[in-house]
């Protein structure tokens, strides 16, 4: 708080006047930094879902101190919620009761989160995904006769 109060000149108890706490001041930081969800453009729900996936992907890449930001309970402001929501209501009509469609929609975010961490440790490219699969592959050509399942799944 100290550090955020000394940017626009004023005391941490001054900041308190417009935030409760840290907790607050983070999600006021993280909605800023993230906005709010984008509509989708397609149609169903997987085309909506990769949409979506991609559209989050990208904001972590741009913001990756989101990432450590948006772990654990916590305050979450609109722009995040709207984004679980988009999410969720993406599966909606698909036969998965509400609580399935959270956990889904939160392993999705997990997914990404774990996609943007390999990215956001590998340095920058376009790909993580094929990059992973590279290092995989490299992987398999020395030692894959200990890893016959992982062979045969990169075979597909």
């Amino acid at each position: 708080m100290q550090r955020v109060a000394a940017r626009p000149g004023v005391t941490k108890m001054a900041l308190y006047r417009y935030v409760p706490g840290k907790a607050e001041l983070v999600a006021l930081m993280v909605d800023a930094a993230i906005g709010p969800c984008p509509e989708a453009r397609r149609g169903g729900w997987r085309e909506q879902l990769e949409e979506w996936a991609s559209q989050l992907f990208a904001v972590f890449r741009q913001h990756s101190w989101a990432l450590d930001a948006t772990v654990g309970p916590r305050v979450m402001g609109p722009a995040e919620l709207s984004w679980l929501e988009r999410a969720v209501s993406a599966l909606d009509g698909t036969g998965l009761s509400g609580t399935e469609r959270m956990d889904a929609a939160v392993l999705l975010v997990g997914h990404v989160r774990g996609i943007t961490q390999h990215a956001r440790a590998a340095g920058p490219a376009d790909d993580p995904e094929a990059q992973l699969g590279s290092i995989l592959g490299e992987l398999m050509r020395t030692h894959g006769e200990r890893f016959p399942a992982l062979i045969d799944r990169r075979a597909h």
